[in-house]
């Protein structure tokens, strides 16, 4: 296992890398100290988890995550002293995996570092291709095609799109697809988080966004995926 620590401050650097080395013996720890740095590792060195510090020198987490995402759905643990609502929701928005505020406490960081890697294990694990109506899901290749065009998701969209179409028909409980996407942590921001990701999906795959076919609402509750459409 490797572990990507992006980070500019010598002291975190040594106190993840103490942690981590406590939990994961064998894991080999490697660093980063600017945002351009760490994607060029994550393109060279594919590892596995990448513990990612907002305030970096060069370009912000923000900007670092964005562009980690558009080569690689590897696991973001992102770390920062601000603790803001809207700067967790942006974090999650752009692909992060998980937010941990400092100073952190190495036990709850360990545990939420164990958490991500169980859902990216867990959902790696499945190679099933799902085809139903139009649209053919293959979660081995990440890929996603509509009418015979490929459709472009980010790993969260993917990752919620595959949740919904495995249960088709069934209401998704909001509170369940936050869990089962984002992790416990995150189920109370279903609100926000949820509908915004929802509704970059229907731009994707419905005809007419606005009156959806294939992702549809249940006030209250949830939202069902019909692959055949209404």
């Amino acid at each position: 296992m490797k572990v990507l620590i992006i980070d500019d401050d010598p002291e975190i650097q040594e106190t993840l890398t103490i942690a981590l080395n406590i939990r994961w013996p064998d894991a080999q720890i490697v660093s980063a100290n600017t945002g351009k740095a760490g994607v060029d590792v994550i393109r060279k060195e594919s590892p596995d988890l990448v513990f990612l510090d907002i305030g970096l020198p060069d370009m912000d987490g923000f900007a670092t995550c964005r562009a980690i995402r558009a080569v690689s759905n590897i696991p973001i643990v992102m770390l920062t002293a601000k603790t803001s609502a809207f700067d967790k929701a942006k974090a999650l928005e752009l692909g992060a995996d998980d937010y941990i505020t400092k100073p952190f406490n190495h036990i709850e960081l360990l545990a939420r570092a164990r958490s991500v890697m169980r859902r990216y294990q867990n959902q790696s694990e499945r190679s099933r291709v799902l085809e139903t109506g139009g649209i053919v899901i293959d979660f081995a290749a990440h890929k996603v095609i509509k009418d015979g065009t490929p459709v472009h998701l980010t790993p969260r969209e993917f990752s919620l799109l595959w949740q919904m179409a495995n249960k088709e028909g069934e209401v998704c409980e909001a509170r369940s697809l936050m869990s089962s996407v984002w992790g416990n942590t995150y189920v109370d921001a279903a609100g926000y988080i949820l509908k915004n990701h929802i509704r970059k999906l229907r731009n994707k795959i419905e005809d007419d966004p606005d009156n959806p076919r294939y992702i549809l609402n249940e006030r209250g509750v949830g939202y069902k995926f019909l692959g055949h459409g209404v």
